[in-house]
């Protein structure tokens, strides 16, 4: 039983595909978004405290993710200043930023298989860690 588990997620983790196109950051963010959603940890800040609209949020966020995994560039933005005014709101704390990364580890481990994928993963470990930290000197 055991071995079939790890055999199928085996073969599973071998035809899922990189992150290799605008459309697969596209999919990675939508995914991500429908988990964190009605996540009963981070999801008050995106439904609650923030004051966004979905359709124009989702975009700049393919685009901050598309410029940072695949060079295009595209992200003219400061997500750093977006954090600190929605902590002033509501405090971003260690536990939201562990839950965000879960998240986002699952989508990407759900989804995609590859250096690209790895790196997205080691990236928003970076921004997690780079966060917390500009947040408590602000």
């Amino acid at each position: 039983m055991q071995c079939e588990y790890i055999c199928n997620a085996s073969l599973n983790i071998l035809s899922m595909n990189d992150i290799a196109t605008k459309a697969d950051i596209e999919l990675l963010v939508t995914k991500f978004y429908e988990q964190v959603i009605p996540d009963d940890v981070i999801g008050v800040f995106f439904t609650k405290v923030a004051n966004f609209s979905w359709e124009e949020h989702i975009p700049v966020l393919v685009s901050f993710w598309n410029s940072l995994l695949l060079g295009a560039n595209s992200y003219k933005g400061n997500p750093m200043i977006k954090h600190i005014e929605l902590n002033e709101l509501l405090p971003l704390e260690a536990p939201h930023f562990e839950r965000w990364l879960q998240l986002w580890v699952k989508t990407v481990h759900d989804n995609f298989a590859g250096p690209k994928a790895d790196e997205a993963i080691s990236r928003a470990q970076n921004i997690a860690g780079v966060m917390q930290l500009k947040i408590k000197q602000s």
